[in-house]
């Protein structure tokens, strides 16, 4: 009997302890969540890599892996509102748009006033395309696995370490690889890429909707056309979460080129590195469009 006690506790002592489950909303969120947890547990996501924040409700499923996952991080109401409810008065949720003095993007007059009874708040949600709010957010994120699961509080602290190491180097290829294109104008779908835009100095010459739930009006349309025509674009980008009909309505008989930009980065495999093939493939895809002219 004593023996088969020792050998229990001995085999318990040499477990591995058990790994947290985190649960994040969107792919952009848990690639950055995934480079904190390396060599300790993978974040989970709700929504799949075909689906859109803006505009996705809720499966009985989801809500069973909110109530079971030790730590849900998201964004904020601004970003996925479906999931205000359902978290509201949950313990040990992050939400990131509330880390004091997080260096977010402020909207122009044209995106704050609300719509259709929405209102998609003063501020761009879509922090993952901007080095600065991210290097904030995965302070905290790696801070708050520390306080949740102790035990491997020294392994986030050195994920994060690594984080903001490949984060300055892949910051500064981009920057060299983007700056003989700075000049070029282009057209983007909706609003998503004003980090990446304004921290790498591109060219924006407008968009399409302010954000993806909004047709754009027929005046928005025949200003594109106009702009088009005025040699002036050298490349209209789509998305793939989106049909790009509009796009190719306006794009009919322009030779300006489409290009795709995905911020979601629908086709990366979430696993080591797969935050930074999301920024690098962001700086592809502008390169690519804009030095064809």
């Amino acid at each position: 009997m004593k023996r088969t006690l020792i050998l229990a506790v001995t085999t318990m002592l040499t477990l591995p302890a058990h790994a947290i489950t985190v649960l994040t909303s969107v792919k952009p969120i848990q690639m950055i969540v995934s480079e904190l947890t390396q060599g300790i547990s993978q974040p989970d996501v709700l929504l799949q890599s075909n689906a859109s924040p803006h505009d996705y409700a809720l499966r009985p499923s989801d809500v069973k892996n909110i109530a079971s996952a030790d730590l849900v991080i998201w964004y904020g109401h601004d970003l996925e509102p479906f999931l205000e409810k359902v978290i509201a008065e949950r313990p040990n949720t992050l939400t990131l748009s509330k880390i004091p003095g997080l260096a977010l993007r402020a909207y122009d007059s044209e995106h704050n006033h609300g719509h259709n009874g929405h209102d998609h708040g003063t501020h761009d949600p879509h922090f993952w395309l901007g080095v600065e709010p991210v290097k904030q957010v995965a302070t905290v994120i790696a801070h708050q696995l520390a306080e949740v699961d102790p035990i491997n509080a020294d392994k986030y602290n050195a994920n994060l370490t690594q984080f903001e190491q490949q984060l300055k180097q892949t910051d500064a290829e981009i920057k060299q690889q983007l700056a003989p294109i700075q000049d070029k104008g282009y057209f983007v779908f909706h609003d998503a890429y004003g980090y990446f835009e304004e921290h790498y100095g591109m060219n924006k010459l407008g968009r399409f909707t302010v954000t993806p739930d909004r047709k754009p009006g027929a005046k928005t349309l025949i200003h594109i056309r106009q702009e088009l025509a005025s040699g002036d674009v050298a490349c209209v980008f789509s998305e793939p979460q989106f049909t790009p009909a509009v796009v190719e309505s306006v794009l009919r008989g322009s030779e300006v080129t489409n290009g795709t930009l995905d911020p979601l980065g629908s086709d990366i495999e979430v696993q080591s590195g797969s935050y930074f093939e999301l920024l690098r493939n962001m700086a592809n895809s502008f390169s690519q469009c804009l030095g064809k002219k």
